[in-house]
């Protein structure tokens, strides 16, 4: 499944102008397509990450009270009270997203950005039929811990400098006064610049940077785990929930860092089968093997069976008729039959009418009730017979083994 990744347009350009796009392989490895184009001529696909641009979000590192984030309405009466000394705006006319897996006690971030804003770019392209699953931000602080990310983007004439560090996202022009703010760059620092400035990127920096191009910069930017779609952009738990297990099974499913795990899935399930398959050729094959033994048998015993069907059956028809032809007696004549079935019934109960035809035995007149006929055909089975009435009549033949 293919990623589209668009951006948002920042004010005041009009919610329905052009959307900068790029469309990858679900395995993030190769750009198939990108441009710009209003919502309704984007590339329809079942997902669509919108990226907000750095220069619609502003930063702040708060520390959550406990009990704060037992529900939604709480949440954002908090932030309301903890953010409205740092903003220029209103608290109420903006969107609020805290960093993943936030926790009350310690140190979060929150992204903040124009809620009307926001929630028009995300109407407009719904509106279109292009169904936003994440909102993901341009920038994003770094982990603790983690070097800081220094980007020069945009082109000659408005081009910036983002710093990305522990401490936030700082947009600064691309210019002697913004290389002088960044100052000595700390070692490991990783340094990307796009191909429109980074001639003057290396000059200003004293050093070479690397070019990345504005699409991969915003495929690594939908790796990030961050979602802007918080509190009325995700109206429901189960909407989160949904986003969160989407976001997992992306990951797991195109992210580079489980390629080894695919593999060793795949290794796994293609083991499996085969291992299943060369058992079951096993089990078939011993199932032949003693299928054909019977066969032999009956061959060697009988050679005048040239064609076995059945191979116990006509083993026990053979016989039978070997029995008969020599004047031995079998459990299908007559006598055998008639006795057995004498010291099965009740005492007292004597037929009226007995008939013998071809193995099976009729006895009528026996006036049997429905519970001494089930316990004459138990009887009878355990003998090796199979017993069953219907109405005054009492039939019985041999079992055929099997």
């Amino acid at each position: 499944m293919p990623l589209l990744l668009v951006t948002a347009p920042l004010p005041p350009a009009p919610a329905g102008g052009d959307y900068a796009w790029a469309v990858w392989s679900s395995d993030g490895r190769k750009l198939r397509s990108q441009g710009s184009a209003p919502p309704a001529l984007l590339p329809s696909g079942d997902e669509l990450t919108l990226g907000v641009p750095a220069a619609a979000l502003s930063w702040h590192q708060v520390t959550l009270p406990q009990g704060s984030m037992s529900g939604g309405v709480r949440l954002r009466s908090v932030l309301n009270g903890l953010l409205e000394d740092r903003l220029l705006d209103d608290p109420e006319q903006l969107h609020f997203a805290l960093e993943p897996d936030a926790r009350a006690g310690v140190p979060v971030w929150v992204a903040a950005c124009n809620r009307a804003w926001l929630r028009g770019v995300v109407q407009a392209l719904e509106s279109a039929g292009r169904r936003v699953t994440r909102i993901v931000p341009e920038f994003a602080p770094q982990p603790k811990g983690a070097p800081p990310m220094i980007f020069a983007i945009g082109e000659p004439g408005t081009a910036q400098l983002v710093v990305c560090d522990t401490e936030g996202v700082t947009p600064l022009p691309l210019d002697a006064a913004g290389a002088a703010l960044v100052g000595t760059v700390p070692e490991g620092t990783a340094m990307l610049a796009e191909p429109a400035v980074a001639e003057l990127a290396e000059s200003l920096l004293g050093r070479r940077v690397p070019i990345v191009k504005p699409a991969a910069r915003w495929l690594q930017a939908s790796r990030s785990p961050w979602d802007l779609a918080q509190f009325d952009l995700a109206s429901t738990g189960r909407a989160r929930a949904s986003k969160k297990l989407a976001a997992i099974w992306r990951a797991a499913w195109h992210g580079p860092e489980w390629r080894l795990a695919r593999w060793g899935a795949l290794v796994l399930v293609l083991a499996q089968l085969v291992g299943l398959n060369a058992w079951a050729w096993k089990e078939r094959s011993a199932l032949d093997s003693k299928r054909a033994a019977v066969n032999n048998i009956l061959k060697q015993t009988f050679p005048s069976v040239q064609l076995v069907v059945d191979a116990p059956a006509q083993m026990v028809r053979e016989v039978a008729t070997l029995q008969q032809a020599t004047g031995g007696v079998s459990a299908i004549d007559f006598e055998p039959m008639l006795g057995a079935v004498a010291t099965s019934l009740p005492p007292g109960r004597v037929p009226s009418a007995i008939d013998y035809t071809a193995g099976q035995l009729r006895l009528r007149g026996l006036g049997l009730q429905p519970s001494e006929a089930g316990n004459v055909a138990a009887t009878l089975s355990a003998r090796g017979y199979h017993a069953r009435s219907e109405g005054d009549l009492l039939l019985v033949q041999a079992e055929t083994p099997r």
